[in-house]
Protein backbone atom coordinates (compact mmCIF):
# COMPACT_ATOMS: atom_id res chain seq x y z
CA UNK A 1 0.00 0.00 0.00
CA UNK A 2 1.41 3.93 -0.44
CA UNK A 3 2.48 5.42 2.21
CA UNK A 4 0.60 8.19 1.18
CA UNK A 5 -2.88 6.26 1.15
CA UNK A 6 -1.39 4.75 4.29
CA UNK A 7 -1.43 7.84 6.59
CA UNK A 8 -4.78 8.99 5.18
CA UNK A 9 -5.99 5.87 6.83
CA UNK A 10 -4.59 6.62 10.17
CA UNK A 11 -5.69 10.23 9.94
CA UNK A 12 -9.34 8.38 9.72
CA UNK A 13 -9.42 6.80 12.26
CA UNK A 14 -7.71 9.32 14.54
CA UNK A 15 -10.32 12.56 14.04
CA UNK A 16 -13.01 9.75 15.06
CA UNK A 17 -10.71 8.76 17.89
CA UNK A 18 -10.26 12.58 18.80
CA UNK A 19 -13.87 13.34 19.03
CA UNK A 20 -14.64 10.53 20.87
CA UNK A 21 -11.75 11.40 23.56
CA UNK A 22 -13.38 14.73 23.62
CA UNK A 23 -17.24 14.59 23.47
CA UNK A 24 -18.11 10.52 23.88
CA UNK A 25 -19.44 9.82 27.42
CA UNK A 26 -16.44 7.45 27.75
CA UNK A 27 -15.75 8.44 31.79
CA UNK A 28 -12.43 8.81 30.99
CA UNK A 29 -10.00 9.93 33.96
CA UNK A 30 -9.40 13.83 34.40
CA UNK A 31 -5.71 13.30 32.92
CA UNK A 32 -6.70 11.38 29.70
CA UNK A 33 -9.52 13.42 29.21
CA UNK A 34 -7.68 16.87 29.22
CA UNK A 35 -4.17 15.47 27.38
CA UNK A 36 -6.11 12.55 25.12
CA UNK A 37 -8.03 15.40 22.56
CA UNK A 38 -4.53 17.13 22.58
CA UNK A 39 -2.83 14.20 21.99
CA UNK A 40 -4.97 12.59 19.18
CA UNK A 41 -5.44 15.92 17.38
CA UNK A 42 -1.02 16.50 17.07
CA UNK A 43 -1.35 12.69 16.02
CA UNK A 44 -3.83 13.77 13.27
CA UNK A 45 -1.96 16.87 12.52
CA UNK A 46 1.12 15.01 11.82
CA UNK A 47 -0.57 12.40 9.42
CA UNK A 48 -2.49 15.14 7.29
CA UNK A 49 1.46 16.51 6.72
CA UNK A 50 2.49 12.89 6.26
CA UNK A 51 -0.68 12.10 3.72
CA UNK A 52 -0.01 15.93 1.62
CA UNK A 53 3.47 15.79 1.96
CA UNK A 54 4.41 11.44 1.41
CA UNK A 55 8.02 12.56 0.23
CA UNK A 56 9.05 13.89 3.00
CA UNK A 57 11.16 12.22 5.53
CA UNK A 58 9.28 11.38 8.95
CA UNK A 59 11.53 13.25 10.86
CA UNK A 60 11.09 16.66 8.69
CA UNK A 61 7.25 16.01 8.92
CA UNK A 62 7.42 16.16 12.83
CA UNK A 63 9.77 19.20 13.23
CA UNK A 64 7.10 20.72 10.66
CA UNK A 65 4.09 19.36 12.70
CA UNK A 66 5.71 20.25 16.16
CA UNK A 67 6.07 24.06 14.76
CA UNK A 68 2.58 24.37 13.05
CA UNK A 69 1.34 22.82 16.68
CA UNK A 70 3.24 25.52 18.44
CA UNK A 71 2.53 28.52 17.05
CA UNK A 72 -1.35 27.43 16.69
CA UNK A 73 -0.79 27.29 20.41
CA UNK A 74 0.88 30.02 20.68
CA UNK A 75 -1.82 31.97 18.51
CA UNK A 76 -4.37 31.72 21.42
CA UNK A 77 -2.17 34.50 23.11
CA UNK A 78 -2.88 37.42 20.21
CA UNK A 79 -5.93 38.40 20.08
CA UNK A 80 -7.41 38.66 16.56
CA UNK A 81 -11.18 39.10 16.73
CA UNK A 82 -12.33 36.89 13.79
CA UNK A 83 -10.02 34.32 14.92
CA UNK A 84 -11.29 34.59 18.52
CA UNK A 85 -15.00 34.21 17.07
CA UNK A 86 -13.99 30.90 15.19
CA UNK A 87 -12.33 29.31 18.17
CA UNK A 88 -16.27 30.18 19.93
CA UNK A 89 -17.66 27.58 17.15
CA UNK A 90 -17.39 23.66 17.03
CA UNK A 91 -14.92 23.57 14.18
CA UNK A 92 -12.92 26.32 15.63
CA UNK A 93 -11.82 24.65 18.73
CA UNK A 94 -11.53 21.08 17.57
CA UNK A 95 -9.32 22.96 14.71
CA UNK A 96 -7.62 25.24 16.41
CA UNK A 97 -8.67 25.31 20.25
CA UNK A 98 -9.24 27.87 23.25
CA UNK A 99 -7.00 28.15 25.69
CA UNK A 100 -3.45 28.74 25.76
CA UNK A 101 -1.22 25.96 27.71
CA UNK A 102 2.63 25.10 27.81
CA UNK A 103 1.21 21.25 28.70
CA UNK A 104 -0.48 21.15 25.18
CA UNK A 105 2.76 22.04 23.56
CA UNK A 106 4.16 19.00 25.50
CA UNK A 107 1.43 16.67 24.87
CA UNK A 108 1.96 17.71 20.91
CA UNK A 109 5.51 17.17 20.86
CA UNK A 110 5.22 14.06 22.28
CA UNK A 111 2.37 12.84 20.63
CA UNK A 112 3.95 14.28 17.27
CA UNK A 113 7.07 12.50 17.92
CA UNK A 114 5.80 8.76 18.48
CA UNK A 115 3.73 9.68 15.10
CA UNK A 116 6.61 10.01 13.54
CA UNK A 117 8.54 6.80 15.29
CA UNK A 118 5.60 4.82 14.24
CA UNK A 119 5.62 6.62 9.98
CA UNK A 120 9.55 5.85 10.33
CA UNK A 121 8.54 2.30 10.67
CA UNK A 122 6.02 2.21 8.46
CA UNK A 123 8.17 3.97 5.82
CA UNK A 124 11.15 1.42 6.51
CA UNK A 125 8.79 -1.89 6.25
CA UNK A 126 7.26 0.15 2.62
CA UNK A 127 10.64 0.36 1.37
CA UNK A 128 12.11 -2.61 2.38
CA UNK A 129 8.68 -4.46 0.33
CA UNK A 130 9.72 -2.33 -2.92
CA UNK A 131 13.30 -3.56 -2.90
CA UNK A 132 13.44 -6.81 -5.40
Amino acid sequence: MHRSLTTLLLLLVTIPLGLAARYAPLHLSWFLYKYLGSTLWAIALYWFLATLLPKLHPRALATLAIIIATLLELSRLIPVAPIDAFRQTFAGMILLGRYFSLKNIAAYILAIALAATADHFLVKSTSKRRQP
